[in-house]
């Protein structure tokens, strides 16, 4: 199985990529983030017949679709959001006992606070779902990196959000015992291992970037992971898809 997730930065500037993409790969779950576009707004071409999908999205701002492939799973799966979703950043499957979620936490530059709140929330049900004996995979862009090696060198600040230790505290506090940093765990050492580039001075090129977007499972799913990939040379973005392969 194959489960994806990636933040186009705008649907319809992406959507050509999206497809291609998708054509490519034929990943079995795809979460995307930063939609930038309500339902109607999103291009036809993203309609893919062969996957269920649901949009959650804003006009130019926000957004999370969550599309799963029919072939690989047959029956419609259920789509809904918890409760503490806001500006449409979380939508959630359930497949059996297994939860998909595409989720876009807060930057926290406008709202620090409403960030801290909703990763408080969203650890909050994680833990609840994991304690009712659910699986869980969740995807997306959690705008949070991780450890200090999450990002390069030249980006590190002190204090700055995204880097910030109650930040981190709350990363740790998501993972608990209910789930697995599945890119990290398969690639323990890996100081260059960046999701997101700022768009100025080549710094995708030049790998100089943060990991803000991550695929996170449920122990007994991160135990059948054979790979957690960037895609680091795909697509216009400023983020790149990441692809968690299982067995």
């Amino acid at each position: 199985m194959k489960i994806a997730t990636w933040n186009v930065n705008g649907i319809r500037a992406r959507q050509a990529q999206f497809c291609e993409w998708l054509a490519r790969d034929r990943p079995d779950v795809v979460c995307l983030q930063e939609l930038k576009a309500e339902l109607e707004q999103v291009p036809p071409q993203c309609q893919l017949e062969d996957y269920h999908v649901f949009w959650h999205g804003m006009r130019a701002y926000s957004g999370v679709s969550l599309h799963i492939r029919k072939e690989g799973f047959g029956a419609a799966p259920v789509f809904s959001h918890p409760n503490f979703d806001m500006e449409s950043r979380i939508v959630q499957a359930e497949i059996g006992d297994l939860i998909v979620a595409s989720v876009y936490v807060p930057n926290g530059g406008k709202n620090y606070a409403a960030k801290i709140d909703f990763m408080t929330r969203l650890a909050a049900w994680a833990k609840a779902l994991h304690a009712a004996g659910r699986s869980l995979v969740l995807c997306g862009d959690l705008n949070i990196a991780r450890t200090e090696m999450d990002v390069h060198p030249r980006e590190r600040q002190p204090g700055i959000i995204g880097q910030r230790p109650e930040e981190r505290a709350l990363f740790e506090t998501l993972l608990g015992e209910q789930l697995v940093d599945v890119g990290r765990t398969l690639d323990p050492d890996n100081a260059g291992l960046f999701t997101w580039w700022p768009p100025w001075r080549n710094m995708r090129a030049r790998n100089i970037g943060w990991r803000l977007d991550y695929v996170l499972a449920s122990p007994s799913v991160a135990a059948k992971a054979v790979s957690c990939t960037v895609l680091a040379d795909y697509g216009t973005s400023d983020h790149a898809p990441v692809v968690m392969t299982t067995r």
